[in-house]
């Protein structure tokens, strides 16, 4: 039959009530080529009840009455039944029917309509001629709309997912040979040239997002499978050449290395005039996300020798083509193709997408022996060419073209294509849970067929082999953001794909042996002796090596990722041999390094393979000093050499057990290069390095404190050699921590102390404080401290310096030396008449106490420093007060006699300092009064009952004071309101 029909129940739940909908689906040769139901459901999948009916159908095909086509029954009924049939027809479905009767049965009757021109009838129930095109059924309509409202989400919600698992849906189409496959891919592709998104981005010249960046390689390299479907016919080649290069020609069309081409193009032309490249980039041609697939058409599959790679194991070349040597076949007589590389891949993925599962892993064989013959002849031609790139230390061999990010992934088709030969299929390995915690696949070896003498390979020892032949091609670092972050996000790909792979002596064995080629590759290899300034660096390739051939063999792992340790790139020159890329640089002005993107990525990668060589290496010294010394050569970060320096004392000092004292030294070195790196630069992460690396010495011992104390000057700023290195090493937690005797001890104390007066010496302002605070416990030492601040006093310090000195002296028992400093900090300062909340006041209060206190004579000499520095009229006027309030000389110096009088204003040394009050406070009054407003009238009464309280203190205060106001009212007479107001107040 070719039209089922059938009625499909919903069974009823908690929330729906019980549903029946009517199903009718058309097929043709074993496809469903279209349905109808009554839910209405749209979507680009069948409804359930189109499934549930094709299902009993298929299940139950004894159950479905199958009848001729409805034409045949017709044929067999006389004038009277058609009519009987026709009328009982009409009257079941009259509502629906009717009108469509009453036209048929018009246009019947009329001789010259268009239905009685046509021999015979439709019938729906009776199939395709074979002539005619049958697919499967594809709502067009539906397609176009899903992918319109998954782009207009930009990739939230879900919808990149959605996305790919429509492109997975095509993969699926193409693999089961449904000729659907390509026109949903169009529908596809339609919707995202139409995504408005694509007009904005070029006009902002921002970058495609990185989401829909993925999303647009996919559709890219999709088109490249369908155009290489290896039995298409011709026609539909052009018809899609057609439309590639339509979609292509569009200004939107992304580009295919995530630009939209304007990126510096005038920069780097104005650069690169003079250096010949300055053509290049205008002669490279605009490459589209399309330019693959339409390049792709041109390729075809009649090559007599592709076709019989592809279609039999055994194709060998005749014993005796095997002397010669032969383009088609290498020594052991397999076949090899030599196509450029990509392309080939791209050969083998359409095969693999179109359903053509062993003729993928041939041609993938031959591939694979192409690229070995192409290794050892590398190898060969760099051999007589080592002595000479040796010298040079650069070269100018490598690949433009990197396999790794590039866009047909060749590397990992050719590693799925074999690993998907070995794969073990569990028996509930379609049970993936919706979580995502899919099992890793497990895989077997299954050997090679070939027609040569067994080779003893497996598919899997080959996957291993082309990952790290792949991984492993020195290539230049591509141009643009896009591309860079591309190579990085393959590479971690490929190496999660590896991980999957449980190496087993046979994988052991072509892990070492590609390892030992690639050491030994010359500038073929990333991992060869001489590489381009440029090359992609190999740390996460290696850190991934390193790893899987530590249990195997410990010398090539550490030798191989040494070797991978370099990052050239960040040397200072571009060494002589080098070919410069003019269009990696970023500005005008020529720059030493190219535009890498990726680079903060790149250093971080190169300190994670650092870090995994420390940690293998702990307790073995030899290893530990080789590791140290790449470090310390090729890592030019301080903060990664710092991260390092911290993981290496994190391993080192497990919690459950005692520290590796090997490893701690490493960690030490570093912390001792982080600070000779930072010492002269700004880091905000400067104070947090420095309590580290004190940390750091004192877990390593009392010697290594020692050390930095005695070389403190290459290592600390003299704040940070007092304030925190000294300071921490002299603290009572270190001395406990370390539990020293008493003369280890007295050697630290000694070398601080040391440290302290150096450090006094250099940067008096700074650590003067600390040095005496450093010294306290030695009378020497303390007085050559105290003397190189006296010293540093008249020049190099400031007034809260000293005081903030003179006061630790007062409070040390010295109260004379804290009277010197704090006169010479007086000698500083300078308080302005309006000055009456500056930090400085309680200091000078203090001193003046502190010289009251001593006695007449150190206030009659300190006096005069006041009233030189200090202009404030309600300063010296509570200075004044406070010195009448007791008598002079309180402290009780020894040997020193006292009067326990009073001190009267009237004489020396307090008069000098009565009339420098008077006169502040008639200085600050004409100040006052020649800028103020009448809301400050009655502070500034109070301010006048003030000075008139300090007025009185003299023998004729109130006579002065009396003339004083006389004289105001005299010369601010125009301020009638204020005048009254001290009228009111002072007569």
């Amino acid at each position: 039959g070719f039209h089922l029909s059938g009625t499909v129940t919903e069974p009823a739940t908690a929330a729906e009530p019980e549903m029946t909908y009517k199903v009718a689906i058309s097929f043709d040769r074993c496809k469903i080529t279209s349905v109808t139901c009554g839910c209405g459901n749209k979507d680009i999948f069948y409804c359930a009840h189109v499934v549930a009916l094709s299902l009993y159908r298929i299940r139950k095909p004894d159950q479905v009455k199958l009848r001729l086509p409805i034409s045949e029954t017709l044929f067999q009924m006389n004038r009277d039944q058609l009519q009987k049939f026709v009328q009982y027809l009409i009257t079941a479905h009259h509502t629906e029917v009717l009108p469509t009767a009453q036209k048929l049965a018009d246009e019947i009757l009329s001789s010259n309509s268009e239905i009685n021109q046509v021999h015979g009838a439709p019938d729906p129930t009776a199939g395709a001629s074979i002539d005619d095109e049958n697919c499967w059924h594809l709502d067009e309509e539906q397609v176009r709309e899903q992918v319109k409202l998954f782009l207009s989400q930009g990739g939230y919600y879900g919808s990149g997912k959605q996305l790919n698992s429509m492109f997975a849906k095509v993969r699926e189409m193409l693999r089961m040979r449904d000729s659907n496959g390509a026109r949903m891919l169009t529908l596809i592709t339609e919707q995202f040239m139409a995504d408005p998104r694509l007009s904005l981005w070029r006009q902002q010249g921002t970058g495609i997002t990185e989401k829909c960046r993925q999303l647009w390689d996919e559709l890219g390299a999709l088109w490249v499978c369908v155009v290489l479907n290896p039995h298409c016919k011709l026609e539909e080649k052009s018809c899609w050449l057609r439309q590639l290069r339509k979609w292509g020609e569009m200004d939107v069309c992304p580009l295919e290395d995530g630009n939209y081409g304007n990126e510096l193009p005038n920069i780097t032309n104005a650069l690169t005039q003079s250096s010949g490249h300055s053509q290049d980039s205008l002669a490279r041609p605009r490459r589209t996300v399309f330019t693959r697939a339409i390049e792709g058409c041109d390729l075809h599959w009649q090559d007599s020798h592709l076709q019989r790679i592809i279609s039999s194991d055994f194709y060998v070349s005749p014993s005796y083509q095997r002397e010669g040597e032969s383009l088609l076949f290498n020594s052991q007589g397999q076949p090899l193709w030599l196509e450029h590389v990509p392309t080939a891949c791209a050969r083998v993925d359409a095969l693999r997408s179109h359903g053509y599962p062993r003729e993928a892993l041939r041609l993938t064989v031959a591939i694979i022996n192409t690229l070995r013959l192409q290794q050892q002849r590398q190898l060969e031609i760099y051999k007589h060419q080592k002595k000479e790139l040796l010298q040079r230390g650069a070269t100018t061999i490598t690949n433009l073209e990197g396999w790794v990010g590039h866009p047909l992934n060749p590397i990992g088709c050719l590693f799925l294509t074999l690993t998907e030969a070995c794969r073990l299929e569990e028996e509930n390995c379609l049970e993936i849970s919706d979580a995502g915690d899919s099992k890793p696949p497990v895989y077997q070896h299954v050997p090679v067929v070939t027609g040569s003498q067994d080779s003893g390979e497996s598919y899997l020892s080959l996957a291993l082999e082309v990952a790290l032949m792949g991984m492993g091609q020195q290539r230049v670092m591509p141009e643009g953001l896009y591309a860079q972050d591309k190579v990085c996000r393959n590479e971690e790909q490929i190496i999660a794909r590896l991980q999957d792979l449980e190496l087993d002596p046979v994988l052991v064995q072509t892990l070492r042996k590609q390892c030992i080629l690639l050491l030994e590759g010359g500038p073929f290899s990333g991992l060869g002796e001489v590489i381009h300034r440029e090359s992609v660096p190999m740390h996460t390739f290696a850190k991934y090596l390193f790893s899987a051939l530590l249990p195997h063999d410990a010398d090539l792992a550490y030798k191989l990722a040494l070797r991978a340790m370099r990052l050239p790139v960040l040397e200072t020159t571009a060494p002589s041999g080098d070919v410069s890329h003019p269009h990696h640089l970023v500005s005008v002005v020529p720059s030493r390094y190219p535009r890498w993107f990726t680079l903060g990525h790149l250093e971080s990668q190169q300190c994670e393979l650092a870090s995994t060589m420390l940690t293998a290496a702990k307790g073995d010294m030899l290893r530990l000093r080789t590791v140290l010394e790449a470090i310390q050569k090729n890592i030019h970060s301080s903060s990664l050499i710092f991260k390092l320096a911290q993981d290496a004392f994190k391993i080192a000092t497990p919690a459950d057990s005692n520290s590796d004292t090997t490893l701690l030294n490493v960690a030490l070195e570093l912390g001792l290069q982080v600070m000779r790196m930072t010492l002269s630069t700004l880091n905000w992460r400067r104070r947090e390095m420095v309590r580290w690396l004190v940390t750091c010495a004192t877990e390593v011992g009392v010697r290594a404190l020692v050390s930095i104390l005695q070389s403190w000057y290459s290592l600390f700023t003299p704040t940070e050699a007092t304030s925190i290195v000294a300071a921490t090493v002299m603290s009572h937690n270190t001395i406990l921590r370390l539990s020293l005797d008493y003369p280890q001890r007295e050697e630290l104390a000694s070398c601080a102390r040391t440290l302290a007066l150096q450090c006094a010496m250099k940067d008096p302002q700074n650590c003067a404080l600390s040095a005496l605070t450093l010294c306290e416990k030695d009378h020497i030492a303390f007085e050559t401290a105290y003397q190189i601040v006296i010293d540093a006093a008249s020049t190099g310090m400031t007034y809260t310096q000293l005081f903030t000195i003179a006061r630790y002296m007062e409070h040390r028992g010295y109260p004379l030396r804290a009277f010197k400093l704090a006169s010479l900090a007086m000698t500083h300062l300078n308080l302005a008449y309006n000055q009456d909340t500056h930090p400085a006041i309680n200091d000078v209060l203090w001193a003046c106490a502190l010289s009251h206190s001593l006695g007449k004579n150190e206030l009659a000499a300190i006096i005069p420093l006041v009233v030189k520095s200090v202009h404030c009229a309600t300063v010296l006027s509570d200075i004044l007060r406070r010195c009448t309030m007791t008598a002079p000389g309180l402290a009780g110096i020894p040997g020193r006699r006292n009067s326990g009088k009073l001190m009267s204003t009237d004489k020396a040394p307090l008069r000098q300092l009565l009339d420098a009050t008077i006169s502040a406070y008639i200085n600050t009054t004409h100040s006052r009064l020649t800028h103020i407003s009448p809301r400050h009238y009655g502070e500034f009464i109070e301010f006048l009952s003030k000075a008139r309280e300090t007025f009185l203190l003299a023998q004729d205060g109130h006579i002065q004071f009396a003339q004083f106001i006389d004289n105001l009212k005299q010369i601010y007479k125009g301020k009638k309101k204020l005048m009254l107001l001290v009228r009111e107040r002072f007569g």
